[in-house]
């Protein structure tokens, strides 16, 4: 089984190597293996072979075909799921930080997947996202934690992405982020789109992806601000990315933040906690909401004991 990987290249501010280009990108594991793909003819710039060396320009579009069944094996495995619904197409579980939502290339164990295949098995998760993903909808960052919609077979997967596509399917999250607003509302409306500089990221950029958050302030403290976030939209990072931009990154996020801050937690103190779709059995409306978790609740202790 195959799958083919597109990359529309932007915003480069200076032509890089093929293999380095695409070594940046993190469904490759490694240089060595992107310099492969490349030497076996998997690998095309514009339709043509390139060597690895080639330099990679703007408006290259770059296309990966990879065999799935040969480059990751995703075993199950026995770990624990927080459900928090479920009916016969579809569940909701709460994903706790520090676990990927799929394996990569790069990590292939100890995901929510190898976890929802223990349970479930392929045959009772959609497999419309390929075997790498199966069941899987929409994503969490590894540090997020939250509510997630997994799809158990193609009909509910197809459901749910109607959903989020028409936004009919609301996600909110809770944030601990720095700064105060000069506004307790507001909607943050700015394309995001892969870093130029630092492929690992994502950014701000005039070629990104039409990207829009809606925020409320919760909480006001001295410097800082809890918040609900609203995603109209689904870019990669995207809470964290806005949220940067406009100088109030989330604390202790060290992809997009380099403020200190004195508690110490797994990273982003973000966590999607509330979530309103539609089920498919009986278009019954559904909605949940999860209580902050662990690591928003010692920052708001501390917040609220050393900071009002």
């Amino acid at each position: 089984m195959t799958k083919k990987y597109v990359f529309s290249v932007q915003s480069l501010k200076e032509p890089l190597r093929l293999d380095t280009f695409l070594s940046s990108i993190d469904i490759f594991n490694s240089r060595s293996q992107v310099q492969n793909l490349i030497k076996k003819n998997q690998v095309f710039v514009n339709d043509e072979i390139k060597k690895p060396s080639y330099l990679v320009n703007n408006d290259d579009e770059i296309t990966a075909i990879l065999s799935e069944s040969l480059s990751i094996l995703i075993e199950p495995e026995n770990i624990p799921l927080d459900i928090v619904w479920e009916d016969e197409d579809i569940l909701v579980v709460n994903k706790p930080k520090n676990m990927l939502t799929h394996p990569t290339l790069k990590e292939t164990k100890s995901t929510l997947v190898n976890a929802l295949l223990y349970k479930y098995g392929y045959d009772g998760l959609s497999d419309i996202n390929g075997i790498m993903r199966p069941g899987i909808v929409h994503r969490l960052d590894r540090n997020t934690s939250g509510l997630l919609m997994v799809a158990k077979n193609n009909a509910a997967h197809e459901f749910i992405s109607e959903q989020i596509k028409t936004k009919t399917a609301i996600r909110k999250y809770l944030a601990v982020v720095h700064g105060n607003f000069e506004q307790e509302e507001g909607i943050i409306d700015l394309p995001i789109g892969r870093n130029p500089n630092k492929p690992e990221k994502m950014a701000v950029i005039d070629t990104g992806k039409p990207s829009v958050t809606y925020y409320k302030v919760l909480e006001n403290f001295k410097g800082y601000s809890f918040i609900e976030l609203t995603l109209h939209t689904g870019r990669t990072h995207q809470i964290r990315v806005h949220m940067s931009h406009i100088n109030h990154p989330i604390i202790n996020d060290s992809l997009y933040n380099n403020i200190p801050f004195k508690v110490k937690t797994t990273q982003q103190v973000l966590q999607a906690y509330k979530l309103h779709f539609t089920a498919l059995i009986n278009n019954d409306i559904i909605e949940l909401e999860i209580k902050p978790d662990n690591e928003i609740e010692k920052v708001l202790k501390f917040l609220r004991s050393n900071q009002k």
